[in-house]
């Protein structure tokens, strides 16, 4: 063997491999320094009010009335009205709108047939009086 095949090792008796250079190690991703203790941090919260569902709410609450007063005519109308408004307008609070609707609407379509009744009624009560004559 010669020492012709390493170039640059001159003529020395024993052979040295040349070692090629090592891999250059990944760089560490470099990251913002943390703030020193007495820096103030400033957090900012982000608040969101709760969306409004008052009138769905006041419907519901007024059919579920409407069982214990639905003698009266005023409370499950006003209701009713409520649930339409609160339909319209509020829509987190659809739920709640349409169950003072369906309630409030038995109850108003209850007066109607009832009203409708009577005077069914007393025109067939008026109209039997008139032929009966005396």
């Amino acid at each position: 063997m010669s020492d012709d095949q390493y170039p640059g090792q001159g003529n020395q008796g024993h052979h040295q491999p040349q070692y090629a250079q090592q891999p250059q190690q990944p760089q560490q991703p470099q990251y913002a320094q943390a703030p020193q203790y007495g820096q103030p941090t400033h957090v900012t919260v982000g608040y969101q009010p709760a969306p409004p569902r008052g009138l769905s709410i006041a419907s519901m609450v007024l059919g579920l009335v409407s069982i214990v007063l639905g003698f009266t005519f005023l409370v499950p109308l006003v209701g009713f009205v409520l649930g339409i408004v609160g339909l319209r307008k509020e829509p987190a609070g659809r739920g709640m709108a349409v169950t003072g609707l369906i309630l409030n609407g038995l109850f108003v379509v209850g007066w109607a047939l009832l009203v409708i009744f009577v005077i069914g009624i007393g025109a067939a009560g008026i109209a039997t009086s008139g032929t009966s004559g005396a």
